[in-house]
């Protein structure tokens, strides 16, 4: 198994004049540390399961930028984009950017979105939820046309319409950066995995490895009704590590992720509380991540 590392949270020490340095060494310790890759939300407004609106959250593609630039091997990627806040020819654009800057480490992590008030807080239209995943699915074809088709031409969907779809450069990583989607819904978001993605991401902190099995069954169906070959889809998980003020805990970590492998779990891609100690991402490096990998 591998591990990566979300960071959903700026408020540190020090205050926004310090954002950049601590985020950088963040960056930098968890790559030396042997995670796989690095994640931040796609949010404007902290989430209210985290602290007050209010909070420091950075723009992601602004925020990958600037990882890419810290890091040399980990994988970037935002968990995840929100399909309402960006146009899908810009939103290709942008992790094609990624992609070309980090030298091939883009994600491209696209949801349906959920978050209504930075919708309502910002002025961006909140559609009903069946138009979301109907401009989710185009999105995804728009992007597949623009990074792997070798088609420049017209979009002509539902919800978008491009008339050409140049992507020049184009990414490095070919045929196009990897695609996770987030979410586990059972009869949308995993049928578009199988039609589309090349990565599943299910939320699963406090659920059982029956529950997630269940959702990984549903998915190798969507997957023979799609005629997709199931093992090429990266199987990962959403989670929460809680490794201790100095690590202490870092090692029962193991405990509650294995289980997941046996169920076909490749990835657990998680938030550090603690992150900006570094003692604790070195924790996580020396006592979780060696012995996940031996999975």
């Amino acid at each position: 198994m591998k591990l990566g590392l979300q960071i959903p949270i700026f408020t540190w020490a020090d205050g926004p004049p310090a954002i950049a340095q601590r985020l950088g060494q963040i960056a930098k310790t968890a790559e030396d540390v042997g995670f796989e890759s690095i994640w931040v939300m796609d949010h404007f407004f902290q989430l209210p399961i985290i602290g007050p609106a209010e909070q420091e959250m950075l723009e992601a593609y602004t925020a990958l930028g600037f990882l890419a630039a810290k890091t040399e091997r980990v994988r970037l990627g935002t968990m995840v984009t929100g399909v309402t806040y960006r146009h899908p020819g810009i939103l290709a654009k942008q992790v094609t950017t990624l992609d070309v800057l980090s030298g091939g480490r883009a994600w491209l992590g696209i949801g349906a979105a959920w978050f209504e008030r930075e919708h309502d807080g910002l002025g961006v239209r909140f559609p009903p939820l069946k138009e979301r995943f109907e401009r989710l699915e185009e999105t995804l074809q728009i992007a597949h046309q623009m990074w792997d088709s070798g088609n420049n031409g017209p979009f002509d969907g539902k919800h978008y319409q491009l008339r050409e779809t140049i992507n020049s450069p184009q990414s490095l990583q070919r045929p196009h950066p990897p695609i996770l989607i987030g979410g586990s819904g059972e009869k949308r978001t995993l049928r578009l995995v199988a039609r589309y993605a090349d990565a599943t991401n299910i939320p699963a902190r406090g659920q059982t490895t029956d529950w997630v099995k269940r959702k990984l069954d549903i998915l190798r169906e969507h997957c023979e009704h799609e005629g997709r070959d199931y093992d090429e889809i990266e199987k990962t998980l959403l989670w929460v590590f809680l490794p201790g003020a100095s690590g202490e805990n870092a090692s029962r970590i193991v405990d509650e992720i294995a289980p997941f492998n046996e169920v076909g779990i490749q990835t657990v891609i998680g938030s550090v509380m603690g992150v900006d100690n570094a003692a604790t991402l070195e924790a996580m490096g020396r006592d979780v991540i060696p012995a996940l990998a031996k999975l």
